[in-house]
């Protein structure tokens, strides 16, 4: 009895030892396993990406064939032979024939005068041809008759405190200062535009394109030097319309001041001597704007 004792203990021994080594193998087991390489694990990602692809292949496939066709079947040759020979067959109609050869008439005759205008505007802005006079002057508003504006005559040799003096007086006329030429010659501007900045500047300490000028016109024209005969500066004319226009828009026999007044003397006093040998009207307004009245 005592040896079937022991015995059943150690069965039962024994078998408790044996499930503990059967729960632990696997663990063992994959200790054991040697790891997996770079090569197997981009083998194992490559056939699952073609795995993936493949699928998506049957997906587009499978839904391509459940939408149909995208695109228009090619006619057969019986189609073909079909329609052209309904063309050929159709009812002729004289109207439709007329009605097409004079839209296509008109639309060649629009097109040739389209390219005639633009043509004669290109050469027109190039200079190469005379402006359509008749188009200027009905696009155009034609300016306001003005009477008669002061231009006082002066040289680049006369002192630029008489010079600053003059500015002053016809910005409150709406006068023209005049110079015959440029000094250094007309090849040379900006010995000019020096003069001229430096004449019309309110500050004459300013310096820069800041500065606050003088509301003058300032004109270089020999032409108005010319017309009126004038030999020595300064000199007054009261000249009728804008004698600043340029050479191309004014005319040869376009109206000349009645008088001119020579003399080292303030605007007023030219204006006076002007009014004296009978230029009253031409005067009037000059005189009242530059007493301020």
């Amino acid at each position: 009895m005592r040896i079937c004792v022991r015995s059943r203990h150690r069965l039962r021994g024994l078998s408790a030892l044996t499930l503990l080594l059967a729960a632990s193998a696997p663990s063992h087991a994959q200790d054991a396993a040697p790891p997996v390489n770079a090569r197997e694990r981009a083998q194992a990602q490559g056939d699952a990406a073609m795995d993936r692809l493949e699928r998506a292949t049957a997906a587009r496939k499978a839904e391509a064939e459940t939408r149909g066709p995208t695109a228009l079947p090619a006619p057969s040759e019986e189609t073909r032979r079909r329609a052209f020979e309904g063309l050929r067959k159709r009812a002729p109609s004289p109207a439709m024939d007329a009605r097409a050869r004079t839209a296509l008439d008109k639309g060649r005759q629009a097109m040739a005068a389209e390219r005639d205008a633009m043509a004669r505007r290109l050469g027109q802005a190039l200079g190469l041809d005379a402006p359509d006079m008749e188009a200027v002057a009905g696009a155009t508003v034609p300016p306001e008759a003005k009477g008669w504006v002061p231009v006082l005559f002066v040289s680049s040799s006369m002192p630029l405190t008489t010079l600053r003096t003059y500015a002053g007086q016809l910005e409150r006329v709406g006068g023209v200062l005049a110079f015959r030429g440029m000094p250094g010659g007309l090849t040379k501007v900006a010995p000019m535009a020096k003069l001229s900045a430096e004449i019309l500047r309110h500050d004459p300490g300013c310096e820069g394109p800041a500065c606050a000028m003088r509301d003058v016109q300032l004109i270089v024209d020999p032409l108005i030097f010319r017309q009126h005969g004038v030999t020595r500066v300064p000199a007054l004319a009261m000249v009728p319309g804008d004698p600043a226009l340029p050479y191309c828009e004014r005319e040869d026999d376009a109206p000349r001041a009645a008088h001119v007044i020579y003399g080292d003397a303030a605007l007023s006093g030219l204006l006076e001597e002007y009014a004296r040998l009978g230029g009253k009207q031409e005067v009037s307004d000059a005189q009242t704007r530059l007493q301020g009245r």
